[in-house]
């Protein structure tokens, strides 16, 4: 079917299925140029965009569901931050189910932006791939409308914030692993325990201060204000806000940092200032990356299943642009507090 006579699947206000041609006068636009703003072509400018989208989402114009094999089969992984191994365990979980579906996977970064710039988006919807998935990244109400129309599903890893309801995500608990790593230290007798979490804008990494918080509370042990900080979740920021939080008369005794990486700058901060590991200072990371057994001492950490979270996240894609719907949209997989050699009890 020629795209001057491809019908929608949604009906217009009067009842009636609209096609291009019938959007095309309403918005005052060529058929082709309504053509290019389905396929997400850059070559149309943005108030002529604007226009067409308006009558597309007035209409809740859907195009026809396309044949799969008319599509390429891609999946586009979308980090908003690519960091070392981490990101390496998330591209590996893609990997594994798309293999299973003979499908391709392209792998972008937005530099360090948690929401994608439209020129990129338009790129996106140009190769029209199976779905996409989104790392600590998210979607506005226009973008995520646009790929509606053109029956792009979405799945949302690590979400930055809270997603608007009918988004799928696929996270871990976050909370609960905060929790467990708190109560380790308060088991081995701290009570002077800092968390060095990651940015304030992040759900994951307030959910991670709020299992500290309660952790502590359910103890009766209070919660000291300075020894609650927001990192970035990389060694730099676990570093400065390590040496800030242990040169001081009243340092405290244990960290629980809100990744492995941050864990690695409190240890380097910590030797700096010639304190021994766990002898004068117990720390406890997050994620559980491989390189945690391996440096000295290996780190105690909360483990996150991100390998497994990308592989859900991505047979979540699959399911979506197969047409049918999963059995849960919102997906927290458990956390696991595995133990080493960087937390003891505190000098007496």
């Amino acid at each position: 079917m020629s795209a001057s006579t491809e019908p929608g699947t949604a009906g217009a206000t009067d009842g009636r299925t609209p096609s291009i041609s019938s959007i095309a006068a309403e918005a005052g636009v060529s058929i082709p140029t309504v053509s290019k703003v389905l396929n997400g072509r850059p070559d149309v400018a943005a108030d002529t965009r604007a226009r067409v989208e308006s009558v597309i989402e007035r209409h809740s114009y859907q195009r026809r569901r396309a044949r799969q094999s008319s599509r390429p089969a891609l999946i586009d992984l979308v980090f908003h931050e690519m960091h070392s191994a981490w990101s390496t365990e998330i591209i590996r979980g893609v990997e594994l189910a798309a293999a299973v579906e003979r499908a391709a996977v392209v792998l972008s970064e937005l530099g360090g932006a948690h929401r994608p710039r439209q020129e990129w988006f338009d790129d996106l919807l140009t190769r029209r791939p199976l779905g996409v998935i989104l790392v600590l990244a998210e979607l506005d109400d226009g973008q995520r409308h646009q790929l509606a129309t053109r029956n792009i599903p979405f799945v949302v890893v690590d979400t930055a914030g809270e997603q608007p309801p009918g988004v799928p995500t696929v996270g871990s608990a976050n909370w609960a692993g905060g929790l467990a790593a708190t109560r380790h230290l308060l088991s081995l007798g701290h009570q002077r325990i800092a968390v060095i979490s990651g940015p304030t804008t992040m759900l994951c990494s307030r959910a991670r201060i709020d299992g500290f918080r309660s952790a502590l509370e359910s103890e009766g042990v209070a919660v000291e204000p300075d020894f609650v900080r927001y990192g970035d979740f990389y060694v730099n920021g676990g570093y400065s806000h390590g040496l800030s939080l242990l040169d001081r008369p009243d340092r405290p005794t244990a960290i629980f940092a809100g990744s492995d990486f941050q864990a690695l700058g409190v240890m380097r901060a910590a030797r700096e200032l010639g304190l021994s590991i766990p002898e004068d200072l117990s720390i406890v990371g997050y994620d559980d990356v491989q390189v945690t057994e391996w440096i000295g001492p290996p780190l105690t950490t909360v483990r996150q299943p991100l390998r497994e979270m990308a592989t859900t996240a991505a047979q979540m894609v699959f399911t979506l642009a197969r047409g049918e719907r999963p059995p849960n949209e919102r997906i927290d997989l458990a956390t696991e507090l595995v133990v080493r050699q960087s937390t003891a009890p505190p000098r007496s």
